[in-house]
């Protein structure tokens, strides 16, 4: 693992030279590509040329490209090898997933990143012949019109040649049956089973993203008498019906009296289940999963879970390629920043000042400011960031903004700051993502007192009626009384500071906040409903925001509205 080490210093010690070379590799591989011959490049591997020539795009511009890839096409159209696999977007943005090429480099990129922050987290928290209970999912991959192979980044990733001959080697306590299991809840009762069972030599609890991790816990809370039932007798519960994970499973299943009293035991003592992870497994190092951005809401359960256990956010990446790693593992998952890979794209940054991201009601004409490099970005200031990858995406927006917290050597660590994307406005109202969250947090505060707590939320912007107003979802964990929850009402109105809303809600431009609750289990269904079409358990994110893509989806949270409420007057 030094050695790993000593190679990421060395590279970002050069990161302006790395990039210029990784850039040069990529347009080299990809001179004949029809789409970089028709902006005139004609061969040029030179940044000079690649900036004048190349715009800044967002999907829908490679859309009609990328589509002719799927449709089977097999001429060079993005890339100077033709593309054989796409990968499909979470889909909870935009309201379906989104393709985007994937090609061999792009699994190379997702193994560097891996076994870098690998390697600096096994040198703060090292774990030897210990295993990991990885709540990993792999949803199937399939065949496009133009018989191209399917599926998610993760998926992709998983099912990959190479992954598949480096299952055996790898020591979770899940068997591959229950990892590639077609069936969501029957996966994840199994990973819970496996983990019990080799409790004791359990040193690692990961998913990919916080929620997955807060989500098993929550489903164990619920079936943890059915888990002591299944160890003691040495059966496999009703519930599970899938015959390759049943096989699987019954190869580990032993009747254990002793475990399952153990654990029974545990349960039971246990205060609102606080400490739950290490509770169950004693010898556990650590926490590991993506904690940052949209995965904030849940933290604060995890921490509840974890106990005094640290808690270790997962690298940067996105369907669009691998960007940063977490080489501060020691850091808070609120303080936690990612080191660019410079040899892992070409990168560049677009400022975002204040008066750019707020300038709501401006006459003055707007001016687009220019990207800048890797390596010139400032400490403290926002940007959205455009990757090159080797797959065909050039200069292209990934709608996400970070913040420049300081340096690793000459790359850049950054902060994620949010989606670019506006989730909530009416008229010259801004609200992103963190806006949201932080005033349902605000809210959240009023009900924890009463030992409740919002399990999951989410957002609509109702404009069927004059005027138009915020709508914010809610499930908790039990019953508040309306006094309670009319104040928490009340409380989300006056968290949004953003002056364009302060001054639409004081001139009526926009309409009292409403607060519905939901039934429980509401999350639970939209999840379901998301998976069906595409999306994977392993990479799922709940939508901040349901627009007008998502109508399945504010079907189901309209048919589960138990309670409303409206605010005051502003």
């Amino acid at each position: 693992m030094d050695i790993v080490i000593d190679e990421f210093e060395a590279i970002t010690k050069d990161a302006e030279r790395v990039q210029r070379e990784t850039l040069r590799r990529i347009l080299e591989d990809n001179t004949s590509a029809e789409y970089l011959q028709n902006l005139g490049l004609n061969g040029r591997t030179d940044l000079e040329s690649f900036k004048a020539l190349v715009p800044p795009v967002t999907h829908k511009d490679l859309e009609p490209f990328i589509m002719r890839i799927i449709d089977g096409e097999a001429s060079s159209i993005l890339t100077g090898q033709p593309i054989k696999t796409v990968s499909l977007s979470s889909g909870t943005t935009g309201g379906k997933p989104k393709f985007i090429p994937f090609n061999d480099e792009l699994y190379e990129t997702a193994m560097q990143i891996n076994l870098i922050s690998s390697a600096f987290r096994d040198r703060e928290f090292p774990i030897k012949k210990g295993k990991a209970l990885s709540f990993l999912y792999s949803s199937k991959q399939f065949k496009t019109k133009g018989g191209l192979t399917a599926g998610t980044f993760s998926t992709n990733v998983m099912r990959h040649e190479k992954t598949k001959s480096m299952v055996k080697q790898m020591e979770w306590c899940s068997p591959k049956e229950v990892i590639f299991g077609p069936d969501f809840q029957q996966s994840l009762y199994c990973h819970l089973l496996c983990g019990l069972i080799f409790s004791e030599e359990v040193q690692l609890v990961s998913s990919a993203f916080a929620h997955s991790i807060v989500q098993a816990f929550r489903t164990f809370e619920q079936v943890w008498q059915e888990l002591c039932t299944d160890i003691r007798e040495g059966v496999l519960i009703n519930r599970v019906t899938v015959p390759s994970i049943r096989t699987a499973m019954s190869k580990l299943l032993k009747p254990n009296p002793e475990l399952a009293n153990l654990i029974e035991h545990k349960c039971k003592g246990l205060n609102n289940w606080y400490g739950l992870i290490p509770e169950l497994f004693p010898n556990t190092k650590y926490i590991h999963g993506i904690m940052t951005g949209s995965m904030e809401p849940y933290v604060t359960k995890l921490k509840h879970y974890a106990g005094d256990l640290p808690l270790l956010t997962g690298d940067y990446t996105a369907s669009e390629g691998c960007i940063a790693s977490n080489v501060n593992p020691n850091l808070l998952p609120e303080l936690a920043t990612y080191a660019v890979l410079p040899h892992s794209g070409y990168f560049e940054f677009i400022p975002l000042s204040e008066s750019q991201q707020h300038n709501g009601g401006s006459t003055l004409p707007r001016v687009d400011p220019q990207p800048v490099g890797l390596t010139q970005v400032k400490i403290g200031e926002e940007y959205e960031i455009m990757i090159t990858n080797a797959a065909g995406l050039y200069r292209y927006k990934l709608g996400d903004v970070v913040k420049v917290m300081g340096f690793h050597n000459s790359t850049p660590e950054l902060k994620f700051i949010r989606r670019s994307c506006l989730l909530l406005t009416i008229n010259i109202d801004k609200n992103t993502e963190i806006d949201l969250q932080v005033a349902v947090a605000a809210a959240a505060k009023l009900i924890a007192s009463d030992k409740l707590e919002v399990v999951d939320y989410t957002s609509h912007v109702d404009v069927s009626s004059e005027p138009g107003h915020y709508v914010i979802f809610w499930e908790i964990n039990g019953e508040a009384s309306a006094e309670l929850l009319s104040e928490c009402c009340n409380c989300m109105d006056k968290s949004f500071l953003d002056a364009g809303y302060t001054t639409s809600r004081r001139t009526n431009g926009i309409g009292p906040l409403e607060l519905c609750v939901l039934r429980r289990g509401t999350f639970q269904k939209i999840q379901d409903h998301m998976l069906g079409f595409g999306a994977t358990a392993f990479q799922y994110k709940t939508p901040r925001c349901i627009g007008p893509r998502h109508r399945a989806v504010l079907q189901i949270l309209s048919e589960n509205v138990m309670k409303s409420y409206l605010s005051a007057a502003y």
